[in-house]
């Protein structure tokens, strides 16, 4: 039986319902259902593209590892990104969580709702994600509403994630 979650732009009142990917990224899947409600600050991607996300404290019992990932994500993917302080650029938002700073691994939840991404930073390289849901409902609405925080602004708007059950 399939597991859906939603993904809420609190602010802007625009939700979409996506489906865990339980064949193709079964541990991934897991941990993020198992770790629900998450959510927080939103930032659109720089380099990404069509990128929505929000950073967590690491929540997994053991990180799931590369499985089902990508660089070249599609509309309506869900990916799961782990850094381990790499990435220290405050405007990525990657310094704004101090419990995720003590605790070295922060996770990225991320959103894509257009076509033509690319997961390459200028810090770093190539950043595979982990592909763990697709948005089966409702992707028209978020991709109008993340096109507003791009060209809108992000600030004192929240991401969310939560089970649809």
């Amino acid at each position: 039986m399939s597991r859906y979650l939603r993904i809420t732009l609190e602010s802007r009142g625009v939700s979409a319902v996506a489906r865990l990917l339980d064949d193709e990224a079964p541990r991934t899947a897991d941990a993020v259902w198992k770790a629900l409600p998450q959510g927080g600050q939103v930032y659109h991607g720089k380099f990404a593209r069509n990128e929505i996300y929000t950073l967590v404290p690491a929540f997994a019992a053991t990180e799931p590892g590369p499985e089902n990932t990508t660089v070249t994500p599609i509309p309506g993917d869900l990916c799961y990104f782990t850094f381990d302080g790499t990435l220290e650029n405050t405007a990525y938002g990657y310094e704004s969580d101090s419990a995720a700073r003590e605790n070295k691994l922060l996770i990225d939840l991320a959103v894509f709702y257009g076509r033509n991404n690319l997961l390459v930073n200028g810090d770093v390289g190539w950043v595979p994600g982990n592909v763990f849901a697709t948005i089966e409902e409702g992707l028209g609405e978020l991709a109008a509403a993340c096109n507003d925080v791009w060209m809108g602004g992000a600030r004192g708007e929240t991401l969310t994630y939560q089970r649809v059950e």
